[in-house]
């Protein structure tokens, strides 16, 4: 029996227009979707996917963009189709959400923060279906079990504030099946989450596909996540398909050399390079502008050769039983009535020059546990020698000259720069603080000597946060960590938000500036693979506590814990024959 198409895009071209200039955002996209298939579309930040995700639903904001060629064809069961590109806004409002739906990839800023979660998709099934409100709020309740939200009348009530990132997300794939759509596009829906709660969210969307036979669009940078997902994957690049094909077929047999330098840019499970090839590892441009594969790259380049592990004599951090709590829930007068412990008796040493790995999933204590460390969240009970010299009972006063040498890298390089300061004189500032170099001269070669380092020059000093990438970002926040000269860093989700691409970038430069400069860290990371290739040792934290502890490449090998071995478990797994 031969099977009928779903969607079919036909030389999809999406068009913006900024300063004057056209540029092509989807330049001629053309894949067939059928019912019950999966279609994963992967590539770096920039390269279209989400452009073209958006032109599918019809949400290209316009201006400055509109689609200027091509159709979306949309295959109705009784036989007939339309081209979506030629519906009226009236007439496309009936396919949205309706026969097309769409999880974003932010739940917290795609929910209404004043509505309730249960309001919210309730509205979606009285906009497209006929029936009460008690009904839509049956059919809400329903949902929420399908997706296995704990206690789905409860979750009705709550606020998506009140919810975490994972059932934020089961919230937004409840509305999104609200009204049993024929095609569900996702836009990177797991990138922010850990990876047990990304195999549930995985889960459930297979199981959600079998039930009512959708086809799935699944836009992603992670290519473990479409290998595992995905029946047919597209690879977009500068806004055009540069490799398409069956899952199994492009990630065993890459033909692309961009498809290639994807998947060579992850950090592999199975050895530790002594550096993570980059794209630009595979492409380079040739006279004509175009990108080819570079003369002479040899794929099998991987150095087997293990980092140096560390003498384990000289203790640099020793922290012994630290605790946290905070308080979880007060009466009408503001008195504390419980507790919850963030942090429960927590002990390890740090040495000089290793890099201690510290991973578990969102709420283990994690990033609390950093900063505890720093001083920026304050410590109930324990100790915390830096240098046999006990932080905790140090004023700030008395502190303060030992955190120019403390310093920290952290996760959103957006919120941590002030956006109405220029880049060189944000790193300035705590050079400043801390009276560091002579003059304002001296700094300011130091923050040009630095930029050079992170990969940026001179020419950047007066240009502001937003008008550097997400990676850039991150190199700015690094030079300016850097600036003090710290002998020691706490790196926290420094690259979780990353393309896998600027990732292994951003890890490579992390390498060689801790070569260059020598400094003790500790990276802190929900994603298992990264902290294995950054770390000498590894620590696995869960619900506040320490769950295990030892050499990174031995406890990945022979996990002791349940909980490290389901960690290491959900890690998508991709077989790669470069």
């Amino acid at each position: 029996m031969e099977k009928k198409p779903l969607l079919e895009v036909k030389q999809l071209t999406t068009t913006f227009k900024t300063g004057g200039v056209l540029f092509h955002a989807v330049d001629k996209v053309s894949f067939t979707l059928y019912a019950g298939e999966t279609i994963g579309i992967v590539g770096e930040s920039g390269s279209g996917k989400s452009v073209t995700s958006l032109s599918l639903m019809r949400l290209i904001p316009n201006p400055p963009g509109k689609i200027t060629g091509g159709e979306i064809i949309f295959h109705h069961q009784d036989g007939t189709a339309r081209d979506l590109v030629q519906l009226s806004e009236e007439e496309m409002r009936t396919y949205r959400g309706n026969k097309l739906a769409m999880i974003f990839q932010e739940p917290m800023t795609s929910l209404n923060p004043v509505l309730t979660c249960g309001e919210q998709v309730m509205e979606a099934i009285l906009l497209h279906k006929k029936g009460s409100r008690e009904d839509a709020r049956k059919k809400t309740i329903a949902l929420f079990e399908e997706v296995q939200l704990p206690l789905p009348e409860q979750m009705y009530s709550r606020y998506p504030h009140q919810l975490s990132g994972g059932q934020k997300q089961r919230v937004m794939i409840a509305m999104a099946m609200s009204c049993e759509p024929n095609i569900l596009i996702a836009d990177e829906p797991t990138t922010a989450l850990d990876v047990t709660v990304q195999k549930t969210i995985l889960e459930l969307m297979k199981k959600l596909q079998t039930r009512y036979n959708m086809g799935i669009i699944f836009i992603t940078h992670d290519l473990g996540v479409v290998s595992e997902l995905a029946d047919k994957v597209l690879v977009m690049y500068k806004g055009k398909v540069v490799e398409e094909g069956q899952a199994n077929q492009v990630f065993t047999s890459a033909k692309h050399p961009y498809t290639k330098g994807l998947l060579a840019c992850k950090p592999p499970l199975d050895s530790r390079p002594e550096r993570l090839a980059t794209v630009s590892d595979f492409l380079e441009l040739n006279t004509n502008g175009e990108f080819v594969e570079r003369a002479g790259f040899v794929t099998n380049h991987r150095i087997q050769k293990m980092a140096e592990r560390t003498n384990q004599t000289e203790k640099l951090l020793e922290v012994k039983n630290l605790s946290i709590k905070f308080p979880a829930k007060k009466n009408l007068f503001g008195k504390v009535l419980n507790y919850s412990k963030a942090l429960d008796d927590i002990s390890f040493d740090v040495f000089r020059g290793e890099t201690l790995g510290l991973v578990g999933e969102s709420g283990c204590g994690k990033t609390t546990l950093g900063r505890s460390i720093l001083k920026l969240i304050a410590a109930g009970e324990g100790s915390i020698l830096y240098k046999g010299k006990d932080i905790l009972k140090l004023s700030e006063r008395e502190f303060k000259p030992m955190r120019s040498k403390m310093q920290i890298i952290f996760q959103d390089p957006y919120s941590s720069l002030n956006p109405r300061i220029p880049i060189g004189e944000a790193i300035a500032e705590p050079m400043r603080v801390h009276g560091l170099q002579t003059n304002e001269t001296s700094r300011r070669e130091k923050v040009n000597e630095l930029l050079q380092k992170v990969g940026l020059n001179a020419a950047h000093y007066n240009r502001y946060p937003h008008e550097f990438s997400g990676g850039q970002r991150q190199r700015i926040c690094i030079a300016r960590a850097l600036g003090l000269e710290p002998e020691f860093i706490i790196c926290d989700e420094s690259v979780s938000a990353l393309d896998v691409s600027v990732q292994a970038q951003v890890l490579n430069l992390l390498n060689d500036l801790k070569q260059e400069f020598g400094f003790t860290s500790i990276f802190i990371s929900h994603d298992l693979s990264v902290v294995k290739y950054m770390s000498d040792r590894m620590m696995v934290m869960r619900k506040g506590k320490i769950e295990e502890m030892g050499d990174a490449q031995e406890l990945y090998a022979h996990p002791k814990s349940q909980y490290t071995r389901a960690l290491i478990d959900s890690i998508p797994k991709m077989k790669q024959h470069l």
